[in-house]
């Protein structure tokens, strides 16, 4: 009897699953149709009539299409009329919105893109050669901030700029450790980790988060409790894009003083340069936690002379006094003096890194300007080292770099604050290495033979740096896009593809959110050329929940499982698929 209805049961599902569609990522509906269904769909579910939609709602035949398009594209080299194009863009103005969009788009077979502020290096965020959607999140910008509970709410689609702005409307001796670029997306940035001047004194953006709200795969808006800490590390470090809409984070406000000192020094590679980046390594990283010193090291022509300049940019939460005493000791190779430094409030000192050189007299309101639709052309790559380059090294990649002509280099050191969180705390697994290497290329003119030039100088520099930076696995910080390390075509072997950029980007961290992403998104809606891969379905768990599979064997046997199963994974044909293959191996 028992061999009996474990027979019937598996070919039940045996039925199921032969008689489902497959999903294809592939294969979509012409685009007149596609509009219409989703246009629909998205009317139900906001409860809004067809007509007010097109506010929100654009197809390629759109007036505002282009216009909205363009708007957030942050690199120049995607906004060519070659560059693929989504069918619709939707630009959300509430919660609602966007769980409605993600419940409207699963059905077509289209990717969904999720773009906060469009800084996404390699526009992954809005781009792809598949058949696509963009989510434009950048109506959802909405930043409360409660000084009695140094905290504050912060939307997606909000800009750094604007969150400055508005915590300091409210306390000019407060902040939040982010980036220096004010028309960055709170998105995307945090999502990825975050990182700014004050990351040796208080960490990156991830840690000093209290709480976020996201969209899952199913459309139900989650807090922290609701989603569980599982998911709320995996978008915390881990990239939003794979698991869910990031709606917008609760943030912990830190304390800053009244004045802080910025100051920049420069040296020319035949005056100094070479002690002064060599010293800066021993220097940089473990100096007082509250000095960031960036290093910038670019190919210069001074004097008709082809040579490098090597610059120091800091931010020192503190008086110019303590500061030029503290290094006139421990960096003297520096020679930093009081008239190189400037005191003012810590965020005027955010518009100071965002080049106002006269910051103290620039207008605060400058943050809330997106400077939409303005961009030149770039590419970036990143690196991390771990231990310090020699001076021949230095005075190697200085000659490599006049060689190669425009790239230069962006050093980021860590320690402080970094060295003291577990490698594990969040997804971002960097933490012990001594500074962050950016590969940084601009330029301004639309010519193929110029980006081929510009792309190969990237490459070849970040080959010549092979030697000195982190290996097994040579790792790349998930904010500074690469697709040159990896992309994903999330075919059968999306797993493999995806380990290849996972391990640089996330380390032994890249394993738990796989696990994640499997048991939150089975279906893998949410991807991009990036994105966290689920497991493959031979090594998947049967169910999410630990100690479930026993307790409803225990009650009613293999039947109860199999339906148990079928009501937590049959949201699309994928999660049918394993469903059927759950059940199978239970009852066999």
């Amino acid at each position: 009897m028992l061999t009996t209805r474990r027979t019937f049961v598996s070919v039940i599902f045996f039925i199921l699953f032969l008689s489902l569609p497959r999903p294809s990522f592939s294969q979509s509906p012409p685009s007149n149709s596609v509009y219409n269904s989703f246009l629909k769909c998205f009317s139900e579910r906001t409860k809004t009539p067809q007509t007010q939609i097109a506010k929100n709602v654009f197809s390629q035949s759109n007036p505002g299409y282009s216009s909205v398009l363009r708007a957030y594209i942050r690199n120049a080299r995607f906004n060519t009329s070659s560059t693929p194009k989504p069918t619709i863009i939707v630009t959300p103005r509430s919660y609602s919105h966007v769980s409605a969009a993600v419940i409207c788009s699963k059905p077509l077979n289209f990717v969904l893109k999720i773009r906060s502020g469009g800084h996404d290096y390699d526009g992954l965020s809005y781009i792809s050669d598949k058949p696509f959607f963009i989510l434009d999140m950048s109506n959802l910008r909405n930043v409360s901030v409660d000084i009695a509970d140094q905290s504050a709410w912060i939307s997606a689609g909000a800009t750094l700029g604007e969150v400055y702005y508005r915590i300091w409307e409210k306390s000019k001796i407060h902040g939040f450790p982010a980036g220096v670029c004010p028309t960055v997306g709170v998105g995307g940035h945090i999502s990825g980790g975050g990182y700014g001047n004050m990351l040796r004194k208080f960490g990156l953006s991830v840690d000093n988060l209290i709480d976020a709200k996201i969209v899952d795969v199913n459309g139900r808006i989650l807090d922290r409790k609701s989603m569980g800490e599982d998911l709320f590390w995996a978008i915390s470090g881990g990239g939003g894009g794979s698991f869910g809409v990031v709606l917008g984070y609760k943030i912990k406000l830190v304390p800053v003083p009244s004045v802080v000192t910025v100051f920049r020094v420069e040296q020319y590679m035949n005056s100094g340069a070479v002690d002064m980046v060599h010293k800066w390594q021993s220097v940089g990283p473990k100096t007082d936690p509250n000095l960031f010193m960036r290093m910038l090291i670019q190919p210069v022509t001074r004097k008709k002379v082809k040579t490098v300049r090597a610059s120091v940019v800091a931010l020192f939460l503190g008086r110019a006094n303590d500061v030029v005493s503290l290094l006139s000791k421990e960096f003297p190779e520096l020679a930093l003096k009081k008239e190189n430094c400037t005191e003012m409030s810590w965020l005027q000192s955010a518009l100071w890194w965002d080049n106002h050189v006269n910051a103290t007299q620039t207008d605060p309101k400058v943050f809330l300007d997106r400077n939409l639709d303005t961009s030149s052309f770039g590419k970036r790559k990143s690196d991390y080292v771990a231990t310090e380059i020699p001076r021949a090294g230095i005075e190697s990649l200085f000659k490599k770099m006049i060689e190669l002509g425009k790239i230069g280099l962006v050093f980021n050191p860590y320690g402080g604050k970094m060295a003291e969180i577990p490698v594990n705390a969040t997804p971002f697994p960097h933490r012990k290495k001594l500074f962050k290497i950016q590969y940084s290329v601009n330029w301004k003119e639309s010519s193929p033979e110029l980006e081929k030039g510009f792309l190969n100088q990237a490459k070849v520099l970040h080959s010549f740096m092979t030697g000195f930076v982190s290996k097994k696995p040579r790792s790349a910080y998930l904010n500074y896009r690469d697709v040159d390390i990896g992309v994903n075509d999330h075919g059968e072997n999306s797993y493999k593809e995806g380990k290849v950029y996972g391990k640089k980007y996330f380390g032994k961290n890249f394993d738990r959110l796989v696990k994640i992403k499997t048991v939150v998104d089975p279906g893998n809606f949410f991807r991009n050329e990036q994105s966290i891969p689920t497991l493959p379905i031979a090594k998947r768990t049967v169910v999410p929940e630990p100690g479930i599979a026993r307790r409803l064997l225990g009650a009613k046997g293999a039947t109860a499982v199999a339906t148990a199963s079928l009501r937590r994974w049959s949201y699309t044909s994928s999660r049918l698929v394993d469903c059927f293959l759950v059940c199978f191996v239970l009852n066999h």
